[in-house]
Order: C-alpha cells, then sequence, then structure tokens
C-alpha cells in the first residue's frame, strides 16, 4: 500500500481545516491595516464601511473574506502584509 502524506482537501472534507478562524484573522489584519494614519490606503475607506455593514447584517467573516478577495489582497498588497497575503492565499486554496 503506498503511503500518503495526510493533506486536507475542501471538496472532500472540510474537518480539519477552520476556514472561520482564518477568515476572522484576515478581518483582524484589514482593521490593523486600515488604523494605519500614516500610510494610507486608497481602500480605507471602503474597508471601514464594509466592517460596519458586515456586523450590522451579521454576515459571517468566510463569506465576507470570500466574496471581497481581489480588494483584501490590494489592501495587503500597499501594505506589504506579507502574513495576510499568505492567509488569503490558504483561504483561497482551502476554503473557498
Amino acid at each position: 500500500m503506498p503511503c500518503t502524506a495526510a493533506k486536507t482537501d475542501r471538496y472532500i472534507s472540510f474537518d480539519g481545516i477552520d476556514c472561520d478562524a482564518y477568515a476572522e484573522r484576515i478581518l483582524g489584519y484589514i482593521r490593523a491595516c486600515i488604523d494605519d494614519a500614516e500610510n494610507p490606503s486608497d481602500w480605507q475607506p471602503y474597508f471601514e464601511r464594509k466592517l460596519v455593514e458586515i456586523a450590522g447584517m451579521g454576515q459571517d467573516a468566510l463569506f465576507f473574506v470570500g466574496s471581497q478577495v481581489n480588494y483584501i489582497r490590494e489592501l495587503f498588497e500597499h501594505y506589504d502584509h506579507d502574513d495576510g497575503l499568505e492567509l488569503l492565499d490558504k483561504i483561497e486554496d482551502e476554503c473557498c
């Protein structure tokens, strides 16, 4: 029997993939970026508004991240937020 490395596969099961926690971390990274007044991004007003909207609607973080991937990527690129970009890639690969 061949030996294969255990890898989570979203198409088989979401077991072992903590997508909700990943998405919550992304929201934290977004908040940290938009709080940076010394290096403003054109995306700050957009995300300030969106974070208020999702809180008011009770929208889950994973849905928000999945629907805003390109905008989040641009925000993180502006801030050279490597951890955020890496986690965003992970969410795209494993959760969306």
